[in-house]
């Protein structure tokens, strides 16, 4: 099978610890055994990361040096798909017995300049803060904050993925038997201007929804949207929480999930699912056995 699997913030950095390379990689070796097991179970790999802390902290260090020369986010998009693609791609060789070619692919995504997220920002960057030091520096940068949990962080555009340009390179690698480490952070967001011709944007689309669609443009069998949560549950953080081990397209659609959470996973599991593709969402440690359907949530056309 062609697999997808789009790692979720924890294999990166779980919550509370520092934004170092060091805590990086020490999760990146952990994701990279869960991940050479698809390989070695004989599937065809495909890997989409998360980029949110580490872009927000990329435009923080900008900011501090020189404010009105600070890089745009699909500029630092593309630096963290170097950064974050450079650690998996070197764990994940070490994980497989440096047998299989392993490569980074930087990746534009396409949106639309009218896309209405450019006017109402929901999309997390960066560090989380306490609400007065978020408000603080909200005034000062002249940022749109949003409440995370019991924290406050940066927000920014995120709008919807329509295309990725990049695909023809992509397959060229996947037929060579190449496993691509890819669409880092939802890809680097672009416009098409009226001549074709094409001009980064400053937005950072979501992973899941981007990692959706190159599913379905690759044609894959399967998607996997690993996180640090063993399924989906129903009424999560209650005493009724129950796991949900298999939904139809319309039981996924009315769970009532938070936007911050679980629900852009789901809605990205039917999205590919709707196709006839098999969509799991799962720990990261579960990931073979999400393929089987021994663990995690599979969502079914």
């Amino acid at each position: 099978m062609l697999v997808v699997a789009a790692l979720g913030g924890n294999a990166l950095l779980r919550r509370g610890e520092p934004l170092t390379a060091r805590a990086q990689r020490a999760n990146v070796k952990i994701a990279a055994e869960s991940l050479a097991g698809i390989v070695r179970a004989g599937h065809q790999l495909v890997i989409t990361h998360g980029n949110g802390p580490q872009v927000g902290l990329l435009a923080l260090q900008g900011a501090a040096y020189k404010p009105d020369e600070a890089y745009p986010l699909d500029v630092l998009g593309a630096e963290t798909e170097g950064m974050i693609g450079y650690i998996i791609e070197q764990e994940l060789e070490n994980a497989l017995g440096h047998d299989r070619p392993v490569a980074t692919l930087l990746t534009q995504v396409l949106v639309d300049r009218d896309d209405p997220a450019f006017q109402k920002p929901t999309k997390f960057v960066g560090p989380v803060y306490g609400k007065e030091e978020a408000e603080s520096r909200a005034k000062a940068a002249g940022w749109h904050i949003a409440q995370d949990g019991d924290k406050w962080r940066r927000v920014v555009p995120s709008p919807e993925p329509l295309e990725i340009p990049d695909m023809r390179v992509l397959q060229l690698l996947l037929d060579q038997g190449v496993v691509v480490i890819c669409a880092g952070g939802g890809g680097i967001p672009v416009l098409r201007r009226d001549d074709g011709s094409m001009i980064g944007v400053e937005a950072v689309i979501d992973k899941d929804a981007a990692s959706a669609l190159l599913a379905r443009q690759l044609g894959a069998d399967a998607l996997l949207l690993l996180t640090d949560v063993d399924a989906v549950y129903r009424d999560f953080g209650t005493d009724a929480a129950a796991p949900l081990h298999s939904l139809t397209l319309a039981e996924a659609e009315s769970l009532a999930l938070p936007a911050g959470s679980m629900g852009p996973k789901l809605a990205a599991a039917s999205r590919f699912a709707e196709g006839g593709g098999i969509s799991g969402i799962g720990r990261l440690e579960d990931a073979v056995a999400i393929l089987e359907r021994q663990a995690g949530t599979c969502v079914v056309n």
